[in-house]
């Protein structure tokens, strides 16, 4: 039982860094996209300002109601379905 308890907790530790590192590895893709596109609209204010700062921050603020952002909890599903799979398959076949 205390075997069990150990495996439940490594694996919701590993899921939980997957997860997090995945979060953020996607939003500065998506922040890195964003810059792309104020760049393109506003070529003489290329550099840093407070507008461009301000459409960073409206854009990323409806990014985690996004599908790629959502999909991101099947980390934490699918190899907590895979590890209770083989465990019932191991222990009553």
């Amino acid at each position: 039982m205390i075997a069990l308890f150990r495996l439940i907790v490594l694996v919701f530790l590993l899921e939980a860094m997957f997860y997090l590192l995945l979060r953020i590895y996607i939003r500065s893709l998506r922040r890195e996209r964003l810059e792309e596109i104020w760049d393109e609209r506003h070529p003489d204010k290329a550099g840093d300002s407070a507008a461009r700062d301000e459409f960073l921050r409206k854009s990323m603020v409806g990014f985690d109601r996004t599908l790629k952002s959502r999909l991101l909890w099947l980390v934490f599903i699918l190899p907590t379905m895979a590890i209770m799979g083989i465990v019932y398959w191991v222990n009553w076949q």
